[in-house]
């Protein structure tokens, strides 16, 4: 993946004053590559990096990060082929069982993952599934909320990844398990909507095993300057494909070994 950067520190800014919009206000806009057609993906990070920097200057703070579009699934239902990464702040998590608004989003969606809490520090590039496994303190089950911002569901990877991923919320609880005590490939994960099972899947789903995400998430971050540190919460990507939601539901994620993770929507 190249990371070379065409837009002008203008544009950079100017789309991350769009897309902070509209993540802030839920309103949808454009794709971005509909102004900018040669819009690349070191365009795309860089756009995501000043958002990150503008949000870090308003007092969010950063947790960690997330790896998207990991599954064969998700990689199907967005009609791309390389997955991608985005940041994580304090203000995005919301505790178990909680009650999340749907007014400050635009198109919410939930999906299963597997998420990673760090205790060493990992750099890139050649970062591989067993110097994630080392670095691992524990993982545990994680609902996020993602939230395409873009009108008529039209997008790109690209946009995406300006959009930081599409990044809105995360959810997560169940027991934390040391890694090496699971076979983290074969782990089963059932969504339940208002009681019914909606979608269900295997961790393998992601990349054959979710820590070569979190490698793969590490080696981009390398491309971009950065290392993932100790004590980062890293979401591995959705195993199952997107479920929208909308205010009145309940989501409830059963994980093999890790239990449940629960939360319902309001207006």
């Amino acid at each position: 993946m190249s990371m070379n950067v065409t837009l002008s520190r203008e544009d950079v800014v100017r789309l991350c004053e769009r897309v902070e919009g509209a993540q802030k206000r839920a309103y949808a806009i454009p794709k971005l590559t509909d102004e900018y057609p040669g819009m690349t993906m070191g365009d795309g990070y860089a756009v995501q990096l000043e958002l990150r920097r503008r949000f870090l200057e308003q007092g969010h703070r950063q947790v960690g990060w997330k790896a998207g579009l990991t599954s064969k699934a998700k990689m199907q239902q967005m009609g791309v082929s390389v997955p991608s990464i985005g940041f994580l702040t304090d203000r995005m998590a919301r505790p178990e069982n909680s009650a999340i608004s749907t007014a400050d989003l635009v198109h919410p969606r939930v999906e299963c993952e597997v998420a990673f809490v760090m205790k060493k520090t990992l750099s890139g590039p050649g970062c591989t599934r067993e110097d994630v496994l080392a670095a691992t303190d524990y993982v545990l089950p994680a609902v996020e909320i993602i939230d395409s911002r873009f009108s008529g569901f039209k997008f790109d990877l690209e946009s995406v990844v300006a959009d930081n991923g599409s990044s809105a919320r995360f959810v997560g609880g169940g027991r934390a398990r040391y890694a090496e005590e699971l076979d983290l490939r074969t782990l089963g994960v059932v969504m339940e909507k208002n009681g019914e099972i909606v979608t269900m899947g295997a961790s393998a789903a992601v990349l054959g095993h979710p820590a070569e995400a979190i490698a793969m998430l590490v080696n981009i971050l390398a491309e971009l300057g950065e290392d993932l540190p100790a004590g980062s919460f890293v979401m591995s990507g959705g195993i199952t494909e997107a479920i929208a939601v909308k205010p009145g539901d309940s989501i409830t994620a059963r994980f093999q070994e890790l239990g449940s993770v629960s939360m319902r929507f309001v207006d």
